[in-house]
């Protein structure tokens, strides 16, 4: 029984030697996004995995202010952190979590539906308003103090008043949209869209596309997409909860820019800087457009302050 053993043990030390010792540690890279880049960070790390076997992703999606707040609030530990609003870095991470921002995406605001929404034969970018306010019709967005969209939404109504000439339509949007209508992040507003709960919800194009919705195209002048439109949109604001508990920031309207960080304290920061080279050069490029996402070419680094070397020839430093 004894020799049974002593053979035993020296089979497994000859098939430790014969495959290189223990099986290599799987590298891990965890990553908070924002909940619109559901679709694309899926088809990005299925694509980064296919170059770089063995990396495990820990993605977590939520509205981008609180994908933020992970990190400044509670703590958690991560490799990134995209957000759907680059200034959300440089509130909530900069400078004592991180110290640079990449902008590297747009996107466009939206009014999403279904064939089974109520007047959807009759809405268009011209009585989008009317057919919202009408009895009967449900719509939603997201919550502003935890969602860039919640915020942006809130701001498309208020251009909106301005721009068709409507007294008072900021207010009525409002009154008119529940609580119960609010959700933490966008595309949660999906489900109850596809269940009937919701006639119409604010989102951005890219995730209609993505999720194949039917939506109403806003003019450029309202969906906060135009870099032209820059001054107009700034008349918009918001006041949303700060930085600290109690406090308040008001946020004024923009053209929607994305934006990443590697944090400070991230466990993995040079396969975390080997995923945003991928992300922001040419094959991750071409991956937000199949997904209605277009990138920034090149991407924008601000403030350059730590950033890794490696990524500084792929970016550009105002």
């Amino acid at each position: 029984m004894r020799r049974l053993v002593v053979v035993f043990v020296l089979a497994l030390l000859l098939i430790a030697a014969c495959t290189g010792g223990p099986a290599a540690e799987e590298e891990k890279l965890v990553i908070f996004h924002a909940g619109s880049l559901t679709v694309p960070m899926e088809a990005l790390t299925a694509a980064f995995a296919e170059e770089h076997p063995g990396i495990v992703f820990e993605t977590e999606a939520s509205g981008s202010r609180t994908a933020a707040r992970k990190v400044s609030e509670l703590g958690r530990e991560a490799d990134l952190v995209l957000s759907a609003d680059y200034t959300v870095i440089d509130n909530l991470l900069i400078p004592d979590y991180a110290t640079w921002n990449i902008r590297f995406a747009r996107n466009a605001m939206v009014i999403v539906y279904t064939e089974r929404s109520r007047y959807a034969d009759e809405i268009s970018a011209d009585n989008w308003y009317d057919i919202l306010l009408r009895d009967g019709v449900l719509y939603g967005h997201s919550d502003p103090d935890a969602d860039p969209c919640g915020y942006r939404t809130l701001m498309v109504w208020q251009l909106a008043e301005r721009y068709y000439g409507q007294p008072g339509l900021y207010e009525a949007l409002q009154a008119h949209c529940p609580p119960e209508n609010v959700r933490p992040k966008a595309v949660e507003l999906l489900a109850l869209l596809q269940s009937g709960d919701l006639d119409y919800a604010f989102e951005y194009r890219s995730v209609a596309e993505q999720h194949g919705l039917a939506y109403i195209e806003l003019p450029e002048a309202i969906d906060l997409s135009s870099v032209e439109f820059a001054e107009s949109y700034a008349q918009a604001t918001v006041e949303i909860s700060g930085a600290e508990p109690g406090t308040t920031i008001t946020r004024q309207g923009s053209p929607i820019v994305y934006g990443l960080t590697i944090p400070s304290n991230a466990p993995h920061p040079q396969l975390a800087a080997d995923f945003v080279a991928f992300l922001i050069g040419p094959e991750g490029q071409a991956i937000l457009r199949e997904q209605g996402q277009m990138p920034i070419v090149p991407a924008v680094a601000s403030p350059d302050s730590g950033l890794p070397e490696s990524l500084r020839p792929l970016v550009q430093v105002p």
